[in-house]
């Protein structure tokens, strides 16, 4: 047994947590076996207490809540109804007319889970726990908003007029439906969307959802035979409690607000500033805005700029930071600073492509490195540098990331 593995084990046997050992322990990041992340991440976004004695009834408990959340509230209006409510009805109280609003959503959401994270097979497969027990499978209901679009409109005479918009999905880069009876993993996530957006009319779903939710999900099926029977339930109340830390980003009204993501570029821009003036100047010259490449990085916690491995690791730190995501502003302060040669030294193009198409080759420890010597003040620019005529970019040469930056540092040069 490694000596994380064995640190963490001891952690997790304790009656209560010492919060602060715990996160400090879950910033340097969890190891990667026998259920440990899936049980970190509950604590760390609260869905498990610090009384580890209470985890067994808490579990229990959510888990049932959840069962009954998709049996009453994933329903079919023709069942138990009168004959007063009927499609047409357009009266604000009709189950018909909050069903055809509702499918609006869940269309959208449909959208979004059938191309969630393309590159990895794994939401394309089988659920091993589908979701039998359920009064009507999500997925007739998608199939029915799918071919056709439902919405009533009043006419001219008083009367009411169904209509139908035909929706269309490109084939070749949409996941498609298992054979009946299975149930793939892209679904699951969209139950869980959909459930979280009828809870939540406030917020609802907002594009970009399935990418904070598919990294939550996709750990706890992986993670252990333990956590991936009930990934989908504690999927969900995990992903509720992240949101309702960062959904202030997700809301439009909020966006220019002390608590909004145009607040936040700001911070990120002001702390490059801070830290490199040089590239701050630079890409503010060449009219390189921060929503151009920095409002997909923070609303998203970077999930779709890393490989699912890394994000598991960067989410390691982002849980844990005591200042709740503040350090997620640092390390997006240092995957700029990181690439500091190139984004000075190229045009607004070049630049572009770097920041939108972030270099996949970054080695992500040590770009965490740079971001706590962000953090703590200890950063030293004149070092993140390269040979000048060098022709290969820095985050390419051989020897990781900023050449012997992090070597010449701990060396103490």
């Amino acid at each position: 047994m490694s000596i994380k593995k064995a640190q963490f084990r001891e952690l997790l046997a304790q009656d209560k947590l010492n919060r602060k050992e715990f996160e400090q322990a879950c910033f340097q990041g969890v190891p990667d076996e026998c259920g440990i992340r899936s049980t970190c991440w509950k604590v760390l976004l609260n869905y498990l207490p610090p009384n580890r004695l209470d985890w067994e009834e808490v579990l229990k408990k959510q888990r049932h809540v959840y069962n009954q959340f998709i049996c009453t509230m994933i329903v079919d209006p023709n069942e138990g109804k009168d004959n007063s409510d009927h499609p047409l009805n357009s009266s604000p109280t009709s189950t018909w007319s909050e069903f055809f609003k509702d499918n609006e959503v869940l269309s959208q959401i449909d959208k979004d889970v059938r191309r969630l994270c393309p590159d990895l097979s794994f939401f394309q497969q089988p659920t091993k726990y589908p979701a039998a027990f359920c009064s009507q499978s999500l997925r007739t209901r998608v199939e029915q908003a799918n071919l056709q679009a439902m919405q009533i409109t009043n006419t001219k005479s008083g009367g009411s007029q169904l209509t139908f918009t035909r929706k269309k999905y490109n084939d070749d880069d949409a996941y498609q439906i298992l054979p009946q009876g299975q149930e793939a993993h892209w679904e699951v996530c969209e139950r869980i969307l959909f459930i979280f957006a009828l809870l939540n009319p406030g917020i609802s779903y907002v594009q970009g959802m399935n990418e904070i939710l598919g990294p939550i999900y996709y750990t706890f099926v992986t993670d252990s035979k333990e956590s991936e029977e009930f990934a989908e339930s504690d999927a969900f109340f995990c992903f509720t409690g992240l949101m309702s830390e960062i959904k202030d980003n997700f809301i439009k009204i909020l966006d220019f607000s002390q608590c909004g993501i145009t607040h936040n570029m700001e911070q990120l821009m002001e702390m490059l500033k801070l830290h490199d003036l040089q590239l701050y100047t630079a890409l503010t010259g060449r009219n390189i805005k921060p929503q151009f490449f920095s409002f997909r990085w923070i609303t998203l916690l970077l999930s779709q700029d890393f490989l699912y491995p890394e994000i598991q690791r960067l989410w390691d730190s982002f849980f844990a930071d005591p200042d709740r995501y503040m350090f997620l502003l640092y390390f997006c302060c240092a995957m700029l600073i990181a690439q500091r040669t190139r984004l000075i030294n190229g045009d607004f193009i070049d630049n572009m492509k770097v920041l939108q198409r972030y270099p996949i080759e970054t080695d992500i420890y040590q770009l965490l490195q740079l971001a706590c010597q962000i953090r703590d003040g200890k950063l030293i620019l004149q070092q993140v540098q390269t040979t000048e005529g060098d022709e290969q970019p820095a985050a390419s040469r051989k020897g990781g990331l900023l050449g012997g930056f992090f070597s010449r540092v701990k060396n103490g040069k």
